[in-house]
């Protein structure tokens, strides 16, 4: 069962181990997020991920964002 993050961000058990992806691909948002952080320009990014769109950028960056900014749990 696949559960939706965001428009663009989901979770599906049966996808790449229920790690969030772009939504209709099997692109990891840590994947896109890593390939940022190392310095590739977006259009990089968009030539080795054909499927990827720039709004799939974005998608995983604020994402990325929003789980930085989450509080905190006790365990």
């Amino acid at each position: 069962m696949q559960t939706w993050l965001s428009n663009q961000i989901a979770l599906d058990p049966a996808v790449c181990h229920g790690k969030p992806v772009v939504r209709g691909t099997r692109i990891l948002v840590a994947n896109v997020v890593g390939a940022v952080a190392a310095g590739q320009s977006h259009q990089e990014i968009l030539a080795d991920y054909p499927s990827l769109t720039e709004a799939g950028i974005r998608a995983c960056l604020e994402f990325a964002g929003e789980l930085t900014a989450m509080e905190a749990v006790e365990a």
